[in-house]
């Protein structure tokens, strides 16, 4: 039996959206405390063993955010020892927004950020967002189990790139986890145009020449977990490239292409199946844009150093 839980959309659907804009309020926070750091990686919240974090916000004296989603709560830290929670429960939007804010403050911290989700067709403001939002507590923690085990795999991906590649991180305002590599090329300007975000924003994330994968858990465009992969700018031939697995296929709406989580959680060995996609349409990139391949190296290892070629030397 497979140890990565089922997560079928549609009967969290509501759940996930309460979750995505809660996701946005406290990433906004982050975001607003924090110097621009490239293509955003400063804004991004991170998967931890009980849920999602913020890491270190320097705010006041300090302060880290937790989503834990498996005891249901939502906890913020500070370096003086002090630690404020509030349950993760069925509420609106402005409510949670109202709840967090005085977390933040009786911490010492300011509250501030930018009031309005991105990325979202109706960007309704946070404060003004008042209808009541379920909260289906054993969805929420399913979820959090599969990006465990999907953080996993990430990041033994990352290992097998020399160049730039980000950190596993999950975007707030699009809400799926995702890790880039980077060919360490220019791209040309992104044409922008994201729902309630900024086109400087997206030109920023955009500036270089990338292979990026990543996975949502519904919406969107696509109603079902699924995961994703996607060059920009998107070399000729690309969505014609034969990747693996066989469950995989291109996506021309989206103009990428996509594995469904199922294929991936019901296969003998779905890490494997993961790593065989994430490969798979990253070698479709890079071979097609021209990559320096030698930024390519074995997946790490354990407790071993990567052993280092002679012609590196």
């Amino acid at each position: 039996m497979t140890d990565w839980p089922a997560i079928p959309f549609e009967p969290w659907k509501a759940s996930c959206t309460a979750l995505h804009l809660q996701t946005q309020i406290v990433g906004k926070y982050r975001l607003a405390h924090t110097p621009w750091l490239n293509h955003s990686w400063h804004a991004t919240l991170y998967v931890t063993a009980d849920g999602l974090t913020t890491g270190l916000v320097p705010d006041g004296p300090g302060i880290t955010v937790q989503f834990d989603l498996q005891r249901q709560r939502l906890v913020a830290s500070s370096s003086t020892g002090q630690s404020e929670s509030v349950a993760l429960e069925p509420m609106s939007v402005a409510a949670f927004d109202q709840r967090f804010k005085a977390l933040i403050t009786a911490l010492g911290g300011s509250p501030r950020y930018h009031g309005a989700p991105n990325e979202v067709p109706e960007a309704i403001p946070f404060t003004e967002d008042t209808a009541p939002r379920p909260w289906d507590g054993d969805a929420v923690a399913r979820f959090h189990r599969a990006l465990v085990r999907i953080d996993a795999v990430f990041s033994r991906f990352r290992t097998g790139f020399l160049g730039k590649a980000s950190p596993v991180h999950l975007f707030w305002g699009s809400f799926d986890l995702a890790v880039t590599r980077f060919s360490g090329k220019a791209a040309p300007p992104h044409p922008g145009g994201i729902p309630n975000l900024p086109d400087a924003v997206t030109r920023e994330a955009y500036s270089h020449e990338v292979s990026s994968a990543g996975f949502w858990p519904g919406g969107g465009g696509i109603d079902e977990p699924c995961f994703y992969s996607y060059a920009y700018p998107t070399p000729p031939g690309f969505a014609d490239q034969p990747v693996r697995p066989s469950a995989a296929r291109f996506d021309s709406t989206l103009g990428e292409f996509v594995l469904p989580y199922e294929a991936v959680r019901t296969a003998p060995q779905p890490a494997e199946v993961l790593l065989e996609f994430l490969q798979s349409t990253f070698d479709a990139a890079a071979t097609l844009g021209h990559w320096d391949r030698s930024l390519t190296c074995e997946i790490g290892r354990n407790g071993l150093p990567r052993p280092i070629p002679k012609s590196d030397i």
